[in-house]
């Protein structure tokens, strides 16, 4: 049984249907891709995974768990697009309130704020507030809280966006060590490099998923040498079925 099962994910906004028929099985372990364009469906999918949102249609597994699921949701970090985060308060205070909303123990906060800072390489600006943060550095912060709590799941909309190629690399650097311990990790994007990066791909257009698999099976299926001619790939073929 795979650790994420989405079967049969549609979802409509009024009459506008933004998700067809999605069927997903992701491992345990695995960083696993949503590549589309914007609009293809892509967060609408993570907030359904995440039980922020409940399908119209068909239904998500998370660990044989049907979401939405709040002690599953326990298990869960996640990371927005947009970073929800208190400005006028240091990166400290930031990540100990969060870690009380985690539910983590007075004891245990201060190991665990000094931990995360350390992995997105934030240890020497704990004491400034996040007025005075670069983007980079909020999405890096963003990255710390949804790890606090360290979940069996991190899933990340867009966690790069607006991030200059140096910051960038440093945060799937910190995916890739986290994969290594156990992390079941589940990204979003529309960039092509990055996509390459993950174990596995679903390729997301229209709200239809055009195609799975990793990034090579996918070239060599699509007998083409990049992504970006994969995805014009399948995407034609989607649209002459």
């Amino acid at each position: 049984m795979s650790f994420v099962n989405l079967d049969s994910i549609q979802h409509s906004y009024e009459k506008e249907v933004v998700l067809q028929k999605v069927n997903l099985q992701i491992p345990r372990g695995q960083l696993f891709g949503l590549l589309g364009p914007s609009g293809s469906g892509k967060t609408t999918l993570v907030k359904i995974m995440i039980g922020l949102l409940t399908p119209t249609n068909g239904s998500v597994h998370i660990a044989d768990t049907k979401m939405p699921s709040l002690k599953q949701m326990q298990q869960i970090g996640y990371m927005a697009q947009a970073d929800a985060l208190y400005s006028e308060l240091t990166a400290k205070e930031n990540l100990e309130f969060f870690a009380s909303i985690y539910g983590i123990s007075k004891k245990q906060r201060q190991q665990r704020v000094e931990e995360v800072a350390k992995v997105v390489n934030l240890s020497d600006h704990l004491n400034k507030t996040l007025e005075n943060y670069s983007g980079g550095m909020k999405r890096r912060m963003s990255l710390a809280v949804a790890l606090l709590h360290q979940p069996d799941l991190l899933i990340l909309d867009e966690p790069t966006v607006g991030i200059d190629p140096v910051l960038r690399a440093s945060i799937w650097q910190d995916l890739k060590n986290l994969q290594t311990q156990g992390t079941t990790i589940i990204i979003t994007t529309h960039v092509m490099d990055e996509a390459e990066k993950c174990d596995s791909l679903a390729l997301l257009r229209d709200g239809y998923v055009i195609a799975q698999g990793s990034p090579s099976d996918l070239k060599n299926r699509s007998e083409t040498e990049t992504l970006e001619q994969a995805f014009l790939h399948y995407g034609k073929s989607r649209m002459e079925v």
